[in-house]
């Protein structure tokens, strides 16, 4: 993305809802136009203007052009290119704040059959075409609790790949308490991306994520990880941090994380536990932002200074806002992407495993058009409420269907937060080191 200068606006603009979003760097005054997720550099007489509101057709009469992408029709179904599956749905740790409830997602302790799980691996290749790409994902649980099922899934997946001109990528996120030099050597080989939970450093990690008994686990995950970390070639080891009240020192955790040698590291609030326990509220919530700014501003400092500073977020972000992504919804769940449950059943995501709010259909089956057209009408984020007229709605999308079904929206200041800090800081990024984005 290119940054357009737009200068000499005169007139007024009255005030609809919120179609731009302007903001001040040290280079001067930008705007952010909603429609297309397009940024401009404005004079300051433009941008006092604009913050005084604006609408789709004013926009257009100032100069910026129209994009109109994005309309109130939900798509009415979309392929399945990406599934996670819960091959095992029980856990050997007993984090504070679990989503699925210690693995089992509310549910009898179980692994994920072998007709289940080969029948999802084919269903993810049903209706792809030679040269599309088709994720698989490994989630529990801890889906290492099942490693001789993760091994028959890759090598039918890497056959049928092989079979039909479908490209496949494999993943996994695991708490790395099983971790071995031997499923290093295998995730090597076929070039997964691995996740390792980890929050915090020490005692921090250890008072969010310890063994049943009480146990601490972080020496443990971080001997497990050392092998991948230096083997990592084909493969990328990377750390997900899940941020309570308890753990808010980020940029401790990710300058330290980052020095072992993880591929990088990324933050995400706590939000909904089935629990209550270690939910991030208003005022943890503007703790992390500050933390999560402080980890952009040594991300700006490093990188230009040509330094690597792997700090997913921000490094996200910036690359999202110059493709100009805007959608209408957060994620691919429920669209291409769905959680298979170790029974087989056909969830929005990982996270609704078990939850009959988000069930579509079955691995034998197959996925049930009706219920993925009603899904897609509901969650667009024209739909929701108060998104519709909120200015970082085409970049947020409505925020995790998860989380905004089972707790509503406490995080939306959190998020326009840090969507106006990414602003900043991709502009200033796109003047000292435009070629990072080459």
């Amino acid at each position: 993305m290119n940054l357009v200068q737009i200068t000499d606006i005169s007139q007024g603009i009255p005030h609809p809802q919120e179609d731009v979003h302007v903001f001040n760097t040290d280079a001067g005054s930008f705007v952010l136009v909603v429609d297309g997720s397009r940024v401009y550099s404005v004079d300051a007489h433009t941008a006092a203007l604009l913050r005084d509101g604006s609408s789709p057709a004013e926009l257009e009469k100032l100069g910026f052009e129209s994009c109109n992408n994005i309309t109130d029709v939900a798509p009415s179904a979309m392929p399945i290119r990406s599934l996670s599956l819960a091959v095992v749905q029980k856990c050997n740790l007993g984090c504070t704040y679990c989503y699925a409830q210690e693995g089992t997602f509310g549910q009898e302790p179980r692994n994920m059959e072998h007709e289940v799980a080969l029948n999802a691996v084919r269903l993810l290749f049903a209706d792809a075409t030679p040269g599309e790409k088709v994720n698989l994902t490994f989630l529990g649980g801890e889906p290492l609790l099942n490693r001789h099922l993760i091994h028959e899934c890759t090598e039918l997946g890497k056959s049928l790949s092989e079979a039909t001109g479908v490209r496949i990528t494999f993943s996994i996120t695991t708490n790395g308490t099983l971790l071995t030099e031997e499923d290093g050597a295998f995730f090597e080989e076929h070039g997964f991306a691995v996740t390792i939970s980890l929050d915090g450093v020490g005692e921090t990690h250890d008072a969010l994520r310890s063994y049943r008994g009480g146990r601490g686990s972080y020496q443990k995950i971080i001997a497990n990880a050392r092998p991948l970390l230096a083997m990592q070639r084909r493969m990328q080891v990377s750390a997900r941090v899940t941020v309570t009240p308890k753990n808010l020192r980020l940029r401790q955790t990710l300058d330290e994380l980052l020095s072992l040698g993880f591929h990088s590291v990324g933050f995400s609030p706590m939000l909904h536990a089935p629990s209550g326990r270690d939910e991030m509220h208003a005022a943890s919530l503007r703790d992390m932002l500050d933390q999560m700014i402080e980890c952009g501003e040594e991300f700006e400092r490093r990188t230009v200074r040509g330094e690597r500073y792997a700090f997913a977020n921000l490094a996200t972000a910036i690359q999202e806002i110059h493709k100009g992504t805007h959608r209408p919804y957060p994620c691919g769940a429920g669209a291409g992407y769905f959680g298979v449950s170790a029974e087989g059943g056909l969830y929005a995501c990982h996270r609704f495993v078990e939850d009959d709010k988000a069930y579509f259909g079955d691995v034998r089956q197959g996925l049930n058009p009706e219920a993925q057209a009603h899904w897609l009408q509901e969650r667009h984020v024209h739909t929701q409420s108060p998104c519709s007229g909120c200015w970082a709605r085409y970049l947020c999308g409505g925020g995790c269907h998860h989380e905004v079904i089972h707790r509503g929206r406490p995080a939306c200041q959190y998020v326009r937060g840090w969507l106006d800090y990414s602003l900043k800081a991709y502009v200033r990024l796109l003047s000292r080191r435009p070629d990072y984005f080459d």
